[in-house]
């Protein structure tokens, strides 16, 4: 078959094929510079797609992308996915993410981006693939998804079966492991990059506050009063539902400094396992700023406001543009912005959610924040009461009223002396030995209301100064009255006589 053809004619084939070869590429890349000048470009882009979809074997799998967010909101099959594929990591996997706050008791693992994960549910294989893409908005960071592969033929049973799974599973495994956050939007850092998941409006740092129930100094009463509101708010979810009322609610803690109302928003915290959210209205530049910012916290949370009477400059600018009438601008913060978020269209948005309000002084806050709603419940956090000292005794130095004399001075003492909690204990402190930390607190509480006596002596002296005063005064008139009414007779006397 060889002997057939020449190596002349062999050459000539080959140059021949070459020839063609470039004939065509030239041709094609002509066509191809004269379709991008003449056809548009969406026009090609159709072209090429629909040519694909002809050409293009179709495949059986079925992909699911699973943002971040949800709009303004954060995605809950993502964040359920994110907790669910740490436990469902292969050996085949090569690159992880790994980290572990204080309080944690296990690592957390994450997946890097790229990693696949296969998971199975009953007959259905599954692939979850983690993506990070650039923002297209500069400084917009990345964009995160996860990609859910499986077979198209088990669609339902995916969306029905395996999903709220993942979804219940997600939620068991977080109650095993809770770590309780504290948010605000001035800290600089996030401890597990909320910062950067939450497009910088909220950091965190792991709330480390060690206050209980057991530990606060209240009256025993008022303690168990919230603790059974606190319960009854959590199992009535359905009774929420039902009246129509969004799941939340509304607590003022009002009363002077150091009288524990912080303490008792950590102890709420810990009791609940909410994170807390400290959001300063002063900081909030606008109703839109405001709503965004409430948008993007979670439920199961409770949304601190604290020194609500100092963000009275809020409703203050709005009455002095009325007063002055000058129209409310749309871009700052107003009352009414205030109030749709706490208890109107926009409250809505979110579940199981608790407001708690601080302030030294109630009547400072306008009355349509005071009504239910909006604050439901007001807590009077007073001055330490005897309940209130015992449990401080025991708590910082181990002692109960069976075992100290002083304990029955103080009493008298707390019952006519208003002292703080925060006072009280800081007495309590000032020495390990308990006789003389109670001494200590004894001598306190008599200083206290020693001053107390004196001031309340210097008000009376000073109105009693101030009665003197006055009636000195007039009998100063009177008797001017009497001189001149004296001159007034003897002259009319002279008159007469002439």
């Amino acid at each position: 078959m060889a002997a057939m053809f020449s190596s002349s004619e062999i050459s000539k084939t080959a140059s021949s094929l070459l020839s063609a070869y470039a004939s065509f590429a030239g041709s094609m890349m002509l066509v191809r510079s004269m379709a991008n000048e003449l056809i548009p470009h969406q026009l090609r882009s159709y072209l090429y797609s629909a040519f694909r979809y002809f050409f293009t074997p179709l495949s059986p799998d079925l992909t699911l992308a699973i943002d971040e967010r949800c709009g303004m909101s954060k995605n809950q099959v993502y964040e359920a996915a994110e907790v669910y594929l740490s436990t469902r990591i292969s050996p085949k996997t090569e690159r992880l993410k790994l980290s572990k706050t204080r309080k944690q008791k296990h690592f957390t693992i994450g997946l890097e981006k790229g990693e696949l994960i296969v998971d199975g549910f009953e007959d259905v294989r599954l692939t979850w693939r983690f993506v990070c893409t650039e923002g297209q908005k500069p400084h917009g960071g990345e964009k995160k998804h996860f990609e859910l592969s499986f077979n198209k033929k088990h669609k339902d049973k995916v969306l029905d079966f395996y999903l709220p799974y993942v979804l219940h599973k997600a939620e068991e495994i977080k109650k095993q492991d809770k770590v309780i956050k504290l948010y605000s939007r001035q800290c600089p850092f996030s401890c597990e990059d909320d910062n950067e998941r939450r497009g910088g409006s909220w950091g965190s740092i792991i709330l480390e506050h060690p206050a209980t129930f057991d530990t606060l100094a209240m009256d025993p009463a008022l303690k168990k009063m919230i603790i059974d509101d606190l319960e009854m708010f959590l199992r009535r979810k359905a009774y929420y539902n039902k009246v129509g009322k969004a799941w939340k609610r509304g607590y003022l803690l009002y009363g002077p400094p150091g009288t524990g109302k912080s303490s008792l928003v950590a102890a709420m915290a810990n009791y609940l396992k909410f994170d807390i959210y400290d959001l300063g209205l002063t900081s909030v530049r606008s109703d839109a700023e405001l709503r965004r910012t409430l948008l993007s916290t979670t439920n199961r949370s409770i949304l601190l406001i604290e020194d609500i009477d100092c963000s009275s400059e809020v409703l203050e600018r709005q009455m002095r543009n009325k007063n002055k009438k000058l129209p409310d601008r749309t871009g700052q913060l107003t009352l009414s912005g205030i109030l749709n978020c706490i208890d109107g269209l926009w409250s809505s948005c979110g579940d199981e959610r608790i407001i708690v309000f601080t302030t030294n002084y109630k009547d400072r806050i306008d009355p349509a924040l005071l009504r239910p709603g909006r604050m439901d419940l007001h807590i009077n956090m007073s001055y330490c009461t005897t309940d209130g000292f015992r449990l401080l005794a025991s708590n910082y130095l181990g002692i109960s009223s069976k075992h100290n004399p002083s304990f029955a001075e103080i009493d008298s003492l707390l019952n006519s002396t208003e002292a703080t909690p925060a006072e009280v204990a800081e007495e309590l402190m000032k020495s390990d030995d308990p006789n003389i930390a109670l001494q200590g607190l004894v001598n306190f509480l008599k200083r206290k209301r020693d001053e107390a006596d004196n001031e309340t002596e210097n008000k009376a002296t000073g109105c009693g100064e101030v009665g003197s005063s006055v009636r000195r005064l007039n009998a100063i008139v009177s008797r001017v009255k009497r001189l001149k009414t004296n001159v007034d007779q003897r002259k009319i006397m002279m008159r007469k006589r002439k």
